[in-house]
């Protein structure tokens, strides 16, 4: 798999997702197989640009391999002047985002939305293009609603502008993440385009992988909540498409050790307090893919407040699958 001038170690990738791919999420997928993992989405808004969330969205200081930072927007000087900042910030490739269905997005015309209007996705596709020297990505759905299904069109006008590499969700925005994906208009747009294709949507085994692959021919695929609590889902999936087999899970010890070092870079990224709320998501995935939790000990991990509380509740968690 190859965005301009990098050649991705794994054709496996991780999603942007809001509240989700911050740094510390980003570097742990990448440790267990992601050739690449996408930020959050970073607002083009110029007075929020040293805003503290901003910010920590878009921070790449110790970011391990490829370092992409999406953006968001819907005025093309301002989305060039936030992919020119986020490449001064380290940023090796910018990730436009059209893809996100989130009605806070959606009503001021971003993500998603700015499938209905063509002609403005061409011109914020060829200024962003134009005013950096790293690649630029793109990723979207594959129209605003199943009857008016246009990602070909826009994938037509994304290679006409520069855009080196396409992602796209097997959904319309206003399917948002209901039903199921489908991998017919991925198969087209890989057919008509000469540029990268990667493919995203209910990608949440290696045997859906397999399959998502060999029907649309993509060059690589996304993950997105397949990934949550679950960060081995890419070397699962690189194990089965070189091998055909099924990787053995990791066992509780495992577990543990990756939860454990993922709460304390939380903690050391957002500090004590934020860190140990922002953990509280991840931790509920974590053990949702081994069991439900006593409603106590769940209390307790969810109302902590400093990182050795939580830490306690989490480690006697553990203690009960074992």
């Amino acid at each position: 798999m190859q965005i301009g001038p990098y050649t991705l170690d794994s054709p496996l990738i991780l999603a942007p997702m809001a509240g989700v791919t911050d740094l510390p999420f980003r570097n742990l997928c990448k440790v267990l197989g992601a050739g690449l993992a996408v930020s959050e989405m970073v607002t083009s808004k110029p007075d929020l640009q040293q805003h503290k969330k901003t910010l920590l969205k878009s921070e790449q200081t110790g970011e391990t391999g490829l370092r992409s930072v999406q953006i968001l927007g819907t005025d093309p000087t301002h989305m060039a002047e936030a992919a020119k900042i986020n490449v001064d910030r380290g940023a090796q490739i910018i990730d436009i985002n059209m893809g996100c269905p989130a009605k806070k997005v959606c009503s001021v015309a971003a993500g998603s939305a700015l499938m209905r209007d063509e002609a403005l996705v061409s011109q914020i596709l060829e200024a962003v293009v134009n005013a950096v020297s790293v690649p630029v990505t793109l990723k979207m759905r594959t129209g605003w609603d199943p009857q008016n299904r246009n990602a070909l069109a826009i994938a037509t006008i994304a290679e006409t502008a520069g855009i080196a590499a396409l992602t796209i969700h097997g959904r319309t925005r206003a399917c948002k993440f209901s039903g199921h994906a489908e991998y017919e208009t991925i198969r087209q747009i890989k057919e008509a385009v000469r540029i990268p294709v990667i493919a995203n949507g209910d990608i949440t085994c290696p045997q859906k992988a397999h399959e998502v692959l060999s029907y649309t021919g993509a060059d690589a695929l996304m993950i997105g909540r397949g990934a949550q609590g679950n960060p081995w889902i890419f070397k699962e999936i690189d194990h089965y498409l070189q091998t055909g087999s099924v990787l053995k899970r990791p066992d509780v010890l495992q577990l543990k050790n990756t939860v454990m070092e993922h709460l304390d870079q939380l903690y050391s990224f957002y500090g004590n307090l934020t860190g140990v709320r922002i953990a509280r998501k991840h931790i509920g995935w974590y053990f949702g893919h081994l069991g439900s939790l006593p409603t106590s000990i769940a209390d307790k991990i969810n109302k902590a407040q400093q990182p050795p509380e939580q830490l306690a509740s989490v480690n006697l968690a553990f203690t009960l699958f074992t």
